[in-house]
């Protein structure tokens, strides 16, 4: 690292949003040292005490143990706050009790990058921020093309983090040292890159589409359960037989009911790959299901009598209980098949499709923010019945979720995209 001088002049620069001209300072720890752990509930009270000494927004991050752990939880919650410093949060050794946590956090502004990714397990532990500024998504609304968040505080504030620890196994204890430092930078200059992108999206006159933006994500209801899950089975494309199908079904649901008893992530208890092979290959005994790659190994021994029978099970299933070859869907098919399904409607969307790339080339946008593309392709596939009106399809877009600064931006582009189809 380099001199404190060179550090400090790269945080506190100028106000402007330019980039940084001189090369990154890396960081391999946070300026105040590798922050404790709060463990316990003296250590709580008193780094909430600090918190609500703070003021401004509190920067929020999470680390899970996703591909080692079936449940999404967070394994440790990162907080900073101005005149706080970094707080390193264990809700698994506080068994949940954050009472006084949630008396600081839930009546404040959060600042979280990709926050559609944190908030899901911050709720679990019932915290819920009042409102909340999400920095990739502002790195987005900007103009940004990279806006992974080592990216943005490089270009924007002149740091590189130090990373290799995003994919490790955060339920383990005690965690290393290098990890807690990792997961400090996450929070370190959270709510200086916060500033930054505020004022570019002010100058740019993008700072209400953001404000929109951040509002949707924090009051977005948690998704609904995949009807079919198991389809999404890496390799189950080179499955096409019903039978076959449901032999991979069987196999899903068998290993996912095992992984939920384990809390083990899926593929850590059977591969995908090695379902979609033990389908393939149709082993009829216990020994030919142990000579397949994986279930040869020694902790899968065990399991491959289970696994057998759940195969055989499929195999005398009536073909009423057979799934489909495609999921059945309320949405419109797949693209490519609309000329044959549909040639109005396929032209409906490459109208509707140049019409939006137009308008967000113009305002630096990301065109998938611009408009959902699956509320593209219903509104394509089937425009409302009443006449093409800019209001009636406004009311469309609306109805599909798209936010007030979205319809303002597109709805009369659109209108004028179908109307050109309907009078063709």
């Amino acid at each position: 690292m380099e001199s404190s001088a060179q550090a400090d002049g790269a945080r506190t620069g100028d106000s402007t949003t330019e980039p940084a001209a001189e090369s990154p300072v890396l960081l391999r720890e946070p300026a105040e040292g590798t922050p404790p752990v709060v463990t316990d509930a003296a250590a709580l009270a008193e780094a909430c005490a600090r918190l609500a000494a703070g003021t401004g927004a509190v920067a929020v991050d999470t680390e899970r143990a996703s591909g080692y752990r079936y449940w999404p939880k967070a394994y440790l919650v990162q907080l900073r706050r101005e005149g706080s410093g970094t707080v390193l949060v264990d809700p698994i050794a506080l068994d949940g009790e954050l009472a006084p946590l949630r008396e600081v956090l839930n009546d404040t502004e959060w600042v979280l990058h990709a926050a559609s990714q944190d908030l899901p397990c911050l709720a679990e532990l019932d915290l819920h921020p009042k409102s909340l500024f999400d920095t990739e998504l502002a790195g987005r609304l900007a103009g940004y093309e990279r806006v992974a968040l080592g990216t943005l505080v490089e270009l924007l504030l002149g740091y590189t983090l130090e990373k290799g620890h995003s994919a490790a196994d955060w339920s383990k204890r005690p965690l290393p040292v290098d990890w807690l430092n990792y997961a400090a930078l996450d929070v370190e200059l959270l709510n200086e890159l916060r500033e930054r992108l505020e004022v570019e999206l002010e100058a740019q006159g993008k700072l209400e589409w953001a404000r929109q933006e951040f509002e949707a994500v924090r009051t977005a209801p948690p998704p609904a359960p995949r009807a079919e899950p198991w389809r999404r089975t890496s390799g189950v494309h080179k499955i096409r037989s019903p039978r076959g199908l449901a032999a991979v079904r069987e196999l899903w649901q068998a290993r996912d009911e095992l992984a939920r008893k384990r809390d083990r992530a899926p593929s850590r208890v059977l591969p995908d790959s090695a379902i979609i092979n033990a389908v393939t290959a149709d082993p009829k005994t216990v020994e030919e299901l142990q000579a397949l790659p994986v279930f040869s190994g020694r902790v899968q021994r065990k399991y491959t009598a289970s696994w057998l029978r759940h195969l055989q099970a499929a195999k005398a299933l009536p073909a009423s209980e057979l799934p489909t070859a495609a999921q059945s869907t309320d949405g419109p098919p797949p693209v490519n098949r609309w000329a044959d399904k549909d040639p109005d409607a396929a032209a409906r969307l490459s109208a509707a499709r140049a019409a939006l790339a137009a308008i967000a080339e113009e305002r630096r946008l990301p065109v998938e923010n611009l408009m959902l593309p699956d509320l593209v392709r219903r509104t394509c596939w089937r425009p409302p019945v009443t006449a093409l009106s800019e209001d009636v399809v406004a009311d469309a877009l609306r109805a599909g979720g798209a936010r007030p600064w979205q319809v303002e931006l597109t709805a009369a582009a659109l209108t004028k995209a179908l109307q050109a189809v309907a009078s063709s």
